[in-house]
């Protein structure tokens, strides 16, 4: 169940992230609500990682985020299931 839900985290954060790469209209209702939900949810990475290019950010930022929710909820997931 923790897993799952960080697996969500994990895959908003994914969701957004193609949305940026593949050009997705930002005007765009449901864009926004994603951006919504990623941006609370990437925590303190954004920004991590400046390169002068806005794709390769965000893939680096937002992905960073995503491997961390993974970890996270792999890392509960074996505390609570002992």
């Amino acid at each position: 169940m923790v897993f799952g839900v960080t697996a969500v985290f994990a895959l908003i954060e994914a969701l957004y992230i193609l949305m940026i790469i593949l050009g997705a209209n930002t005007a765009n209702s449901f864009f926004i609500f994603i951006r919504s939900l990623a941006e609370p949810l990437a925590l303190f990475f954004p920004g991590l990682f400046a390169t002068g290019n806005f794709n390769l950010d965000v893939i680096l930022n937002y992905g960073l985020a995503a491997v961390f929710w993974l970890v996270v909820g792999s890392i509960l997931a074996r505390i609570i299931g002992r």
